[in-house]
């Protein structure tokens, strides 16, 4: 075969692969949802994600805090085989190098990558998104962020300048993405800070909930909301792009909501469950979890145990990449079991 034919080859495989939006939402509490029951703070762009694929009611993480969540979904290993058991602190600490990405390896197979939203995995140069996979990265390095100030926030490596409403302009940057890259296969992560402390909100959002009396619970159930309408908005650019029967969505939140005394709360409801982010009851590791591709995963419930591990390995299988023993995944390919096939 000739060179031009390989290349021929691997581009008419990669077309031929769905794009993969990873979403990840932070700190919010598993009964603050509309598809778990919540009756004070409306999600139907979430509810609607939820009824057009698999909702799993025993979906948990890997750890009851931000950063070891997510460096477990994007290697698709657990954080003991790594030593990331905590959230990285300064002094270079963050995802080891030795550590290869989802965004690795779906750049590798032809996708385009791009990281929108919050890091929380190292800010050492090295340890950046744009070394650690992702062609494109808007957004903050640390756990946390003021969704208000523009400080900060960095387009690639270098500052982004002028933001409005984090949540709102994250969206907007992913809405941006879908179009511009709508020819070619791609794989984003789009990782809000909501409803992550600090609790910022817009007024007008702050004025939809004026009937909740408790000013914390009021302030999160606006920034839920945001998040909320920033997924409709990316929901609606795939309808637009045509991209939305070609595209793979997994969401989760990172951990339960912080509802204890002794941590950073923000208002959030785990309801039914017991205990919070930062300990390993329910509240803590049991978390919102949905998996949705049109005309491919049938809609649905399903009350099996599985965790965010499982999206890495299920992306690959989606995208035809073959798992090497020697990458020690510890997720597994979930469609044969939605499908029943």
């Amino acid at each position: 075969m000739s060179a031009v034919s390989r290349s021929s080859h691997a581009t008419e495989a990669a077309e031929s692969r769905p794009n993969v939006l990873i979403i990840v939402g932070d700190d919010m509490g598993y009964g603050d949802v509309g598809f778990h029951g919540c009756k004070d703070i409306p999600t139907p762009n979430l509810d609607a994600l939820a009824a057009s694929g698999v909702r799993f009611n025993n979906g948990y993480v890997t750890g009851p805090y931000c950063s070891p969540t997510r460096a477990g979904l994007l290697t698709g290993r657990s954080k003991q085989r790594f030593g990331h058991e905590f959230n990285p602190g300064g002094n270079g600490q963050g995802l080891p190098l030795r550590e290869t990405t989802l965004a690795d390896r779906l750049q590798k197979a032809g996708h385009k990558t791009a990281l929108v939203g919050k890091w929380h995995l190292g800010n050492a140069p090295e340890q950046r998104p744009m070394r650690r996979g992702f062609q494109e990265f808007f957004g903050f390095l640390g756990g946390s962020h003021s969704y208000f100030d523009a400080q900060g926030i960095l387009r690639g490596d270098q500052p982004a300048g002028k933001v409005d409403y984090t949540t709102d302009d994250f969206a907007k940057e992913v809405d941006a993405i879908i179009e511009k890259k709508r020819k070619d296969p791609w794989n984003l992560y789009l990782a809000f800070n909501a409803e992550h402390t600090p609790m910022h909100a817009t007024e007008d959002r702050l004025k939809k909930f004026a009937s909740i009396t408790d000013p914390q619970r009021r302030k999160y159930a606006a920034m839920m909301s945001a998040m909320d309408d920033a997924i409709g908005s990316v929901k609606e650019a795939l309808k637009a792009t045509g991209q939305e029967t070609r595209t793979l969505v997994g969401f989760i939140s990172d951990n339960g909501g912080p509802t204890m005394e002794g941590v950073t709360v923000n208002g959030s409801d785990n309801t039914p469950l017991r205990g919070s982010k930062r300990t390993t009851l329910e509240g803590g590791v049991r978390v919102p979890f949905l998996l949705s591709w049109p005309g491919m995963i049938p809609p649905g419930v399903d009350e099996r145990p599985v965790i965010q591990l499982d999206l890495h390995a299920t992306a690959l299988a989606a995208c035809q990449i073959r798992v090497e023993p020697e990458w020690k995944l510890d997720g597994i390919d979930l469609m044969p079991y939605i499908t029943g096939k």
